[in-house]
């Protein structure tokens, strides 16, 4: 096993997770607070997720010797969510109902092709109508202040033409830097980010009520399945390897459920940065390249006991700064599944689902998303019994 091990796995694996984590931890952040956590259990949430992230991707690539790349998955749609009854701790519950969903998917075959199912148009169409309103952030942070926007969204563009991989760290590194050279600090800025270095998890009563499963647990599954697992055994196969799906989502459903009482939200396959760890860059050798994902998941335990530290600085910025970071890290997103969603003969069940979801209200409690979902299926049905009485 050891004998597998490579410089360039290496490589591979520290960079798999410094794109991973510098990407999207900002979209992590603004969706756990934009559920009710504080910025203690948003910091908490962060690290879980990272630990999770990191000892599934090792656990699996070691058992599986496959490149088995992990993600968090969904957290622009917890923000889209907002608030439920029960605050924060109805969100722990609905992350740990949404856990055991994708075991019993893994578990249990009808399940998972339940899931499969649902028309991918309708999937992507939430999660783009999800996604709309953070992507409107760099706007907004331009807008707020131009001297502090127009660096951040300035790096992402230029960086991104040579390098897509480093648009968002480019973006990232450009939020710090106006952060450390243009806001005034608090007298006790330095002390607060020493007392961060210390890791901590807080533990998180859940609280289970139907407004929270319908809006959180439920939503955050199918793009969990949808989006996330179910593309990342396409990359695997597309590489060449021959993963049993089954195993896989199981126990990524297990280490969500370990890390949702700690206010993490899932954790999921990889489709993006799974193909970097599956990709011939990791090592020519394909029986060799699981440990980039092993690596990958080292990096990823390091960061996350580095959570507090994040979660403290970001904290110091105002919060439109990071919330426009993780619309630039989202539009990729955005544009995909808005691609994806509009399909010819879809396309109007697909926009019904966008602008239900989109338009943020809540019915009875319940978000948009599961509201956008609902209505997009009912117009699809309707348009195919149309069709197949004419």
């Amino acid at each position: 096993m050891l004998r597998d091990f490579s410089v360039q796995t290496l490589f591979m694996g520290v960079l798999t997770a410094f794109v991973g984590f510098a990407s999207s931890f900002a979209v992590v952040l603004h969706g756990l607070t934009g559920v009710s956590a504080s910025e203690v259990q948003a910091a908490s949430g962060l690290m879980a997720l990272s630990i999770s992230m990191g000892a599934c991707a090792i656990v699996l690539s070691l058992a599986t010797r496959l490149p088995v790349s992990i993600a968090w998955p969904g957290a622009a749609l917890l923000a889209g969510s907002g608030a439920v009854e029960g605050g924060f701790s109805a969100a722990v519950g609905a992350f740990l109902l949404c856990g055991l969903l994708i075991v019993a998917a893994g578990l249990w075959k009808p399940l998972a092709r339940m899931v499969s199912s649902i028309p991918s148009a309708l999937a992507n169409a939430m999660l783009a109508g999800v996604l709309i309103g953070l992507c409107f952030a760099p706007v907004k942070a331009i807008a707020f202040n131009p001297l502090f926007g127009l660096p951040i969204v300035l790096a992402w563009a230029v960086v991104g033409r040579v390098n897509r991989l480093y648009a968002v760290p480019a973006a990232l590194l450009a939020f710090v830097l106006v952060i450390a050279l243009g806001i005034d600090m608090p007298d006790d800025a330095l002390g607060e980010l020493s007392s961060a270095l210390v890791p901590r998890l807080e533990l998180i009563p859940p609280v289970f009520n139907t407004a929270a499963a319908v809006s959180i647990a439920l939503p955050l599954f199918i793009v969990t399945m949808a989006s996330q697992n179910i593309p990342g055994i396409a990359v695997l196969k597309v590489n060449h390897f021959q993963p049993n799906p089954g195993p896989l989502f199981a126990t990524t459903g297990l280490f969500s459920l370990l890390s949702a009482p700690f206010g993490g939200h899932a954790v999921n396959l990889a489709a993006i940065t799974a193909a970097m760890c599956a990709g011939t860059d990791a090592h020519p050798d394909c029986g060799r390249r699981y440990w980039s994902a092993i690596n990958a998941g080292i990096t990823y335990i390091a960061f996350g006991l580095l959570a507090g530290v994040v979660t403290a600085f970001v904290g110091l910025a105002p919060p439109v700064l990071i919330e426009a970071v993780a619309g630039l890290a989202l539009i990729g997103a955005f544009s995909s599944s808005a691609m994806a969603a509009f399909t010819d003969d879809t396309r109007e069940a697909a926009a019904i689902t966008f602008l239900v979801t989109a338009s943020g209200v809540s019915f009875a409690g319940v978000s948009g998303a599961f509201w956008g979902l609902i209505a997009g299926g009912l117009m699809l049905a309707l348009a195919r019994f149309a069709r197949r009485k004419a």
